[in-house]
């Protein structure tokens, strides 16, 4: 019971964050910050993860922790810094639009 009414969950925070998001601007903004280092197409590129196929309330959360200055793995000291001054609407469109990619 508790799994069935956690997947509730995720697929309402997911839908929530994707109907919120902007994709377009999204799109820009992964251009123009995100694909030097996790590639055009999200792939990801040497140490840098790939992010094509996350849920957008999973990158949406990691994006958040960063932006707290939190550290979560190896690359943190990297994140950080490019997501400190991410509002929460650049955050819920990045996380919409990544979601997307590969779909």
């Amino acid at each position: 019971m508790l799994r069935i009414l956690m997947c509730a969950i995720t697929i309402a925070l997911t839908s929530t964050a994707l109907q919120a998001a902007d994709l377009e601007a999204g799109k820009k903004l992964f251009a123009n910050n995100c694909a030097q280092c996790h590639g055009p197409k999200a792939q990801g590129m040497a140490s840098f993860p790939s992010l094509a196929g996350r849920d957008a309330s999973y990158l949406q959360s990691r994006l958040e922790t960063y932006r707290a200055g939190e550290r979560v793995g190896a690359n943190s000291s990297l994140m950080i810094p490019n997501a400190r001054n991410l509002s929460d609407e650049d955050i819920a469109n990045l996380s919409g639009f990544i979601s997307q990619i590969g779909k």
